[in-house]
């Protein structure tokens, strides 16, 4: 899965994560709906757009765009879609364009033409490595943080997050949705890991729930090795769960796991 889309879901499903990322109430986000919009006479589509509700005039509209690849093209190609889509819409709002990376270096230095639309109001850049502790953030900075964090720290980082969204979301705040995406996130950067040890990871109810976990207890059922779970043990207990978390996991007894955990020692 694509950086963006994974940002463009996190939007679609929590909008208050976008407006905590520029610095506004995150009850702004009551205001906005986050749309793909689409010029027909020109077969061209923006995916990142904040619309006004209700058409409120005095509501800027937002073009987001998430940049995680070098593109010298990139800035002419991001206002010629703004200026395209503006000089079609019926709409008389004024417009904010915001662009995320995840550090400085990414950014192309080709910005010669733009530099006053760069230096005005007009955009926001947001660098994700540059945001505040991920111990000090909101849950939704959190979960976008996740998406930059050095591999290295993502697996414990990840599973403390989960804590919090536990504690801290009920189930009408959209608590499974958010889990489902965290657990994207975690797969996407972390592709090596196998499907058992994800779930290893996650083995909490709410994420037992989602479609990737019945898929995977489906395989287990049709595949029905054994051999490949033990094998799985050691690569968990390196992450630091508990015998008990991986039996559970992996639906293996604890007395197995425990065998296999005193071989090592």
């Amino acid at each position: 899965m694509k950086t963006d889309t994974i940002f463009y879901r996190l939007f679609q499903s929590f909008p208050s994560i976008f407006f905590e990322l520029i610095g506004h109430p995150v009850d702004e986000a009551d205001h906005y709906r986050f749309d793909s919009v689409e010029i027909k006479q020109l077969s061209f589509r923006i995916d990142g757009v904040f619309l006004p509700k209700n058409a409120d005039p005095d509501s800027p509209i937002y073009f987001c765009e998430v940049q995680f690849q070098k593109d010298e093209q990139f800035y002419g190609r991001f206002f010629a879609e703004i200026f395209l889509y503006l000089s079609k819409t019926e709409l008389t709002n004024d417009w904010r364009g915001i662009i995320i990376y995840p550090n400085p270096q990414v950014e192309t230095n080709n910005i010669q033409r733009y530099q006053d639309l760069l230096n005005s109001s007009k955009v926001t850049r947001v660098y994700l490595d540059q945001l505040e502790n991920f111990e000090q953030t909101s849950i939704g900075l959190a979960t976008v943080q996740l998406i930059t964090l050095p591999t290295a720290q993502t697996i414990d980082t990840t599973q403390k997050l989960i804590e919090r969204v536990k504690e801290e979301l009920t189930p009408d705040q959209n608590r499974q949705e958010l889990l489902q995406l965290i657990e994207t996130i975690l797969v996407y950067k972390l592709p090596r890991l196998s499907r058992r040890e994800v779930e290893a990871m996650f083995s909490i109810d709410e994420l037992k729930q989602t479609q990737y976990f019945q898929d995977v207890r489906q395989e287990a059922r049709e595949e029905g090795k054994l051999d490949k779970a033990l094998e799985t043990v050691p690569r968990l207990l390196a992450l630091g769960l508990t015998v008990e978390q991986i039996a559970e996991a992996l639906q293996l007894d604890v007395k197995q796991v425990k065998k296999i955990q005193n071989n090592q020692q």
